[in-house]
């Protein structure tokens, strides 16, 4: 490492991102990271790198206490680097993928490695194959199976087979690169990311779901929009057109991936609500997709909501080997007790209703009112 390379790094600030708090050693492993950064100049952010309200009674207060220092670090990031190994099913961690949304919509640039690249309908053991099409275990045809990730991770995040070493060497690189284009006349500006839709009479609600990827989806979807608009609401749903955002026609699966994307955070940025469905997705986990929808939206000042079939205790829901062995699951990662039903990322950032959509919809825009008249 040169001088003139370390001068390059110094105004970056990482957060270093993924579910090592919950792994045996995992601290060691993000100390080593941090290490590793800050040899090459880099600062570095890390989640739960400050005082934290621990000893608190209520274990929702610790919990806040970790998403608000969190929402303070992330004023600061300039890049997010993010574990995406798949975790407790076949995707990576959601409150990880909460968190490149927020990195995302502050505009910070994005990295996530891997040591597995290959498609999902390869590596989601619940896949199988019938009439020549693959489907997931929802019975759907499954969707972004020849995509290693989710739509919105391939939009927003460059993305390594490697580690958090080939991820800091990329971004490097990314970096001496764009000292020279500043240098030349080129001009690009993203006119994507400007809200599109201005002229709202009515508070606008986006109803973040993986019902996108459900075969009658757009059924699902219409009746939601059907039942909001009961309520005086309008609503727009990820299978929506989204104003300014042209659907792009194309065979290749990451140009598919890229446009579903850009109209995902498009709704975000127009909308005022999101209304999130936080029910399991291929394991334990909540969709990708919404994941980083929500991690975006609460960046933005959007008002977020959840809700779930069941909002019993994560601790409840997520099988362990209990109290005496720290709760580890069966891949050896130890399940949050902060007394929420979901990742803290969506715990300590949204009220979560139990119930289906139809039955907690009163109560969301009776909250919502309350607290914007």
């Amino acid at each position: 490492m040169y001088r003139y390379q370390h001068d390059l790094f110094k105004k970056e600030a990482i957060y270093i991102a993924g579910p090592e708090c919950f792994y045996t050693y995992g601290y060691d492993a993000l100390g080593a990271m941090k290490a590793r950064a800050h040899a090459l100049g880099f600062g570095v952010t890390l989640p739960n790198d400050h005082p934290l309200d621990m000893e608190n009674p209520d274990k929702q207060k610790r919990a806040d206490s970790i998403f608000a220092d969190l929402d303070k670090v992330m004023k600061e990031t300039t890049v997010i680097i993010a574990d995406l190994e798949a975790y407790r099913g076949a995707e990576p961690d959601s409150g990880t993928v909460y968190e490149l949304g927020m990195a995302y919509a502050k505009g910070a640039r994005c990295y996530g490695y891997t040591r597995d690249k290959r498609s999902l309908a390869t590596k989601n053991q619940k896949s199988y194959l019938k009439a020549g099409k693959v489907y997931d275990e929802r019975g759907n045809v499954m969707p972004y199976a020849e995509l290693p990730f989710s739509p919105t991770i391939i939009g927003s995040t460059k993305i390594v087979e490697g580690d958090f070493d080939d991820c800091l060497h990329m971004l490097m690189t990314d970096i001496e690169e764009e000292y020279k284009f500043k240098a030349g006349r080129a001009i690009q500006v993203d006119y994507s990311c400007h809200v599109t839709e201005n002229e709202k009479k009515r508070p606008l609600i986006y109803l973040a779901g993986f019902e996108r990827y459900d075969a009658d989806g757009m059924e699902v979807f219409e009746k939601m929009k059907e039942i909001c608009a009961k309520h005086g609401y309008e609503a727009i749903s990820p299978l929506d057109r989204a104003p300014g955002v042209e659907n792009t026609d194309s065979d290749n699966p990451y140009m598919k991936a890229m446009n579903l994307f850009d109209r995902f955070q498009q709704h975000v940025r127009n909308c005022d609500i999101i209304i999130a469905n936080l029910n399991d997705y291929r394991g334990y986990e909540i969709n990708n997709d919404v994941a980083f929808e929500c991690g975006m939206g609460y960046e933005l000042g959007k008002k977020l909501y959840g809700y779930m079939d069941n909002t019993d205790k994560l601790i409840n829901r997520i099988p362990s080997l209990g109290e005496d062995r720290e709760y580890r699951d069966q891949t050896g990662s130890n399940v949050e007790d902060f007394d929420y039903p979901a990742n803290l990322m969506f715990g300590s950032s949204m009220t979560i209703f139990e119930g289906k959509f139809e039955s907690i919809i009163e109560k969301i825009i009776s909250d919502f009112e309350s607290k914007n008249k």
